[in-house]
């Protein structure tokens, strides 16, 4: 379900504030380490490298691509790893 259209998007406060400081400073290649992967990724975003927490490890997301703004940091970080199916198990024992 989408998000209201009279509600602004959202984006935790720790990562507007550490966006901010990365543009002020001019760190672009600087990797910003976040949580929240419910925010959505806005116009100054672009040109950033972010590290999104799964539950396990950060996975890098770099935002360089116009069409990744207003999807959310999770979408581009898993969380579950696929194994691959069953298969054979008579193949796997000789």
């Amino acid at each position: 379900m989408s998000r209201s259209v009279w509600k602004p998007p959202f984006l935790h406060p720790s990562v507007l504030r550490l966006v901010q400081r990365a543009l002020k400073e001019g760190s672009i290649n600087k990797v910003i380490k976040i949580h929240s992967r419910a925010s959505v990724i806005l116009p100054n975003c672009l040109g950033l490298k972010f590290a999104v927490y799964n539950g396990k490890d950060y996975i890098p997301v770099s935002v360089d691509n116009q069409n990744m703004i207003g999807h959310k940091f999770g979408e581009f970080s898993p969380t579950r790893k696929f194994t691959g199916h069953g298969g054979d198990k008579k193949a796997t024992r000789r």
